[in-house]
């Protein structure tokens, strides 16, 4: 095609960039292989686009010969609109002259699934694919594989999670086999051959006895993989797994590489260091392997932080060799390191953290600033003594800023995990500020949600024991703690099958006690719950004699009616069960009636809830609550990101992971939680000795870039933790690193001694330690600077919940007399409709508090004659009916 562009500088006039040397270089460089290691906000996109350009403007290729590839649909949509814009701009394309007989090609943009699943439509018939089969959505994924569950004949020892969690780690094994290209018989093989290892293994720790387990459980799971994927085919149906898995069988085909590269002569990978083995694999054996095709990978190794999900770094580091020359010569390396995002002050902080991450990836060069903008960008840190304060503090900061003139929807607050979620969002609604929490994961950490979902799960697994717990001491039942100990030990009864009294041979009383138990029945506060059906209300008849309070008995029976009456519709639709629940429990009423600013955003939040299930069921007219509760599961296992929610468009605060901040900017960024154990975080991976739904390492496509265990021995695996955790020390520094590269110009850090419940001080973690020390050389302020707790000295929140608060949590008397009076109203209004009259009382009444109770029993005697702590009565409330007010300081887990 006839040249548009024929100088660099023509290309910066005509696009209007003032493009880096670095920059330039890249974009200009001939239709070769090449990778570009692009530090964070260098520019990326911006570079892609304008090469595009110029390989289109010079005439080197067809608009439509241009293939770019990127993992989101919103990234993909990003990239090609600037492409359409730049082409537009440089006068390469007009749209205003459009010829119908020639209309004007445009480059193919999209996601890495997408072009998977356009190439299995294509060329599938060459591995007897059907072009019929349709792609998955999630609640068909999770409905099915609930299905092939129920329906597998079993039995299946070695499995004992509840059904929802196997639902998930079924998903979770078959698309690790997925993006590894390996095949089921061959996992249960290698297991079977690790299992006769460990038999003449000595298993002397709990550790070692862990792997068999495992290794069981994984086989049994890959037996249930098999049928997953059975029903998969008989269904004509595929998931994004097997998009990616079936392309890269294609792209061993000669002739489908040769058909692609002469349809794209121009080849674009964003994220790159993003991608899984499996996806490599398609895109090396369409385009790579000595072909030479002009191939431009974009990504940094630095920001690497998908591992836990099958991204491999090492697709990034060795994309000289898998996309080499035609005559064997390695790709070219170039990097992109001016970051025209942050401040320079704000950059010398990231590089301190990131340089143990340049020393292990080829290519990578600290950030610089654009010129300028040396001294730019501020840091501010604090320490505080408790974490309560530490969320004041963050709430107090944003609040300035927000009143001082900083719009909201240039704030983020950036957390290592969902936890702190309610919390942040309650100190912020209570100042005022508009605030939004983004992601299906952090939705399921707030109050309302998590109530609907606890009552989901007790409703599908009786063995939901934490969930029942919660709806039990939570605001409408308000069970004390004497009663629900005296739930639990019915609860232990009801599995104990038999007893000998007076018998003192071991050996018979342990075969007479398991006779006939399954090994599957587990204790059950729902089991125990029902029993409150059978018997009188007054705790007289036939029952095991336990000194239950009388009202306790009521609330009991009540819930165990609505639970029974609420099983009854599991069959429903998805959404009518979910509609149900909420107005049997009278949740959505409560939240409407409340008067509170947090309640009115906590409508809003169960309405965005509501609109992930109504997705959900989209996808399968017969999605299940069951299906459902496994989607959720996942997600909250998953809060890193899995989910595709990404922030709304509105003026609002964001309150999001840090993995989901990848690929965003603010101006102002709060990190809080920089404590020991947190962020850094302390746990990690998922190891494959302990996790049945995890691949081994030796069987990944990664394995030489992960850990394993040497020999099956005390010293063996420990050297295996050890390594394990210097593995997530790494991923979590690229974590920090690219949330430390988010803000343009304030970044708040901070921590906090004490945490909510911890017996045993936290304190700053590596990250706020760098961040005290950047501000101590001048860079930042330390606002806040908490001393170390002395010797000996208790966590105040854990002193204060043991003196001053009651359990149940006493209720807000105003908002209980409003309700008082609008139910008395209510109730006055109906009795006049049936009796004709019509009338409204003058009088709703008075609330009549029946004072407290004596648990003798529960909690234990305090040392050294301390009283014990005054607790609510368990009809404290008077009535189930009642509902406390949704404080910003409720519970999102069981007391």
């Amino acid at each position: 095609m006839p040249a548009h562009i024929t100088d660099p500088e023509q290309l910066k006039e005509l696009l209007g960039i003032p493009f880096t040397p670095e920059q330039t270089a890249c974009i200009v460089a001939p239709p070769a292989p090449q990778v570009i290691v692009a530090g964070a906000g260098s520019g990326k996109t911006t570079v892609m686009a304008a090469r595009v350009v110029w390989l289109v403007g010079t005439g080197q290729v067809a608009p439509e010969q241009v293939l770019g590839l990127t993992f989101t649909n919103k990234a993909a949509g990003e990239l090609a609109e600037r492409v359409r814009k730049a082409l537009i701009r440089a006068g390469v394309t007009d749209p205003d002259v459009i010829d119908p007989d020639h209309p004007p090609g445009e480059p193919a943009i999209s996601t890495y699934h997408a072009f998977a699943g356009r190439l299995l439509t294509d060329h599938g018939l060459r591995l007897g694919l059907e072009p019929t089969s349709r792609l998955l959505a999630d609640a068909t994924r999770y409905q099915l594989a609930a299905r092939v569950l129920r329906e597998a004949p079993g039995p299946y020892p070695a499995l004992t999670r509840s059904f929802a969690d196997l639902v998930s780690d079924l998903l979770a094994l078959d698309a690790e086999l997925a993006e590894h290209l390996v095949r089921p018989e061959d996992l249960r093989t290698w297991d079977a051959g690790l299992l006769d290892t460990l038999e003449g293994v000595r298993l002397g720790n709990a550790d070692l006895r862990k792997v068999p387990e495992a290794a069981a459980a994984r086989r049994e799971l890959a037996d249930l993989v098999l049928r997953y994927r059975a029903a998969k085919r008989e269904r004509d149906l595929l998931d994004f797994g097997d998009q990616i898995a079936l392309s890269a069988r294609l792209a061993g085909l000669p002739e489908v590489g040769r058909v692609l590269r002469d349809e794209y002569r121009v080849v674009l990978l964003d994220e790159y260091q993003d991608t899984s083995v499996a996806q490599r694999i398609l895109l090396a054996g369409l385009f790579g392997g000595g072909t030479g095709h002009p191939v431009t990978a974009v990504g940094d190794p630095c920001q690497a932080i998908y591992g836990w999900r099958g991204a491999s770094v090492a697709n990034l580091d060795d994309f000289p060799e898998h996309f080499a020359h035609a005559d064997g010569r390695p790709a070219a390396r170039q990097a992109l390191s001016e970051n025209r995002r942050s401040g320079g002050r704000l950059l010398d902080l990231a590089n301190g953290l990131a340089e143990p991450l340049r020393a292990m990836h080829a290519g990578v060069e600290a950030l610089r600033p654009a010129p300028g903008a040396e001294r730019d960008g501020m840091v501010r840190c604090a320490l505080l003594r408790t974490h309560a304060e530490e969320i004041a503090w963050i709430a107090d900061s944003v609040a300035h800023l927000v009143r001082t003139g900083t719009a909201p929807g240039e704030i983020a607050v950036l957390c290592r995990t969902a936890t702190d979620f309610a919390e942040i969002q309650g100190a912020l609604v209570a100042r005022d500020v508009p605030v939004e929490v983004v992601g299906l994961s952090g939705l399921l950490h707030l109050p309302e949600v998590a109530d609907l979902v606890a009552v989901c799960e007790v409703l599908q697994d009786p063995g939901a024991n934490a969930s029942l717990v919660r709806l039990l001491s939570g605001p409408r039942w308000r069970i004390g703690p004497r009663d629900l100990a005296l739930l639990g030990r019915r609860a232990r009864l009801l599995v104990s099958h038999t007893r000998v009294e007076g018998d003192d041979d071991p050996d018979r009383r342990l075969a007479e006690a398991v006779e006939g138990v399954d090994p599957s029945e587990v204790i059950s506060l729902a089991d125990a719950l029902d029993t409150f059906l059978e018997t009188p209300l007054d705790g007289t008849g036939d029952d095991d004699g336990l000194p239950f309070s009388a009202d306790a008995r009521v609330r009991f029976a009540r819930l165990a009616t609505e639970l029974r009456e609420l099983r009854r519709a599991l069959s429903d639709p998805l959404m009518d069960v979910l509609h149900r629940v909420l107005a049997v429990t009278g949740l959505e009423v409560e939240l409407s009636a409340s008067p509170h600013a947090l309640a009115a955003r906590r409508r809003e939040t169960l309405s965005n809830f509501l609109d992930v299930a109504a997705s959900f069921a989209a996808g399968d007219g017969a999605a299940t609550l069951l299906a459902f509760l496994g989607f959720l599961r996942t997600a909250a296992q998953y809060e890193k990101g899995l989910d595709n929610a990404l922030p709304g468009g509105e003026n609002t605060v964001k309150v999001l992971t840090a993995h989901k901040s990848k690929g965003l900017e603010w101006d102002v960024v709060a990190v809080p939680g920089l404590v020991t154990g947190t962020f850094p975080s302390g746990q990690g991976r998922e190891k494959w000795t302990a996790q049945g739904k995890v691949l081994p390492h030796s069987l990944r496509g990664d394995a030489e870039t992960l850990p394993d265990v040497a020999s099956w021995d005390s010293r063996g695996l420990k050297a295996f933790h050890e390594a394990m955790k210097d593995h997530q020390h790494t991923e979590e520094l690229r974590l920090g690193y690219v949330t430390f590269t988010r803000p343009r110009s304030l970044l708040l850090g901070s921590g906090h001694w004490w945490g909510p419940s911890q017996k045993k001080p936290r304190g700053p973690s590596d990250f706020l330690t760098a961040l005290y020390e950047h501000c101590a050389a001048g860079h930042g302020e330390i606002e806040a600077w908490a001393d170390e707790p002395a010797e000996g000295e208790e966590n105040p929140a854990l002193h204060r919940a043991a003196v001053d608060e009651v359990w149940p949590l006493p209720l807000d008397e105003e908002a209980l007399a409003r309700r008082r009076a609008a139910a008395e109203t209510v109730l006055a209004h109906l009795d006049g409709l049936a009796s004709g009259e019509g009338g409204l009382p003058s009088d709703p009444g008075t609330y009549d508090d029946p004072g407290t109770y004596d648990a003798p029993d529960w909690p234990p005697p305090p040392e050294d004659d301390e009283p014990l702590p005054k607790e609510a009565d368990p009809d404290g409330a008077a009535d189930p009916d009642d509902w406390d007010t949704w404080t910003a300081d409720r519970p999102t887990t069981p007391r």
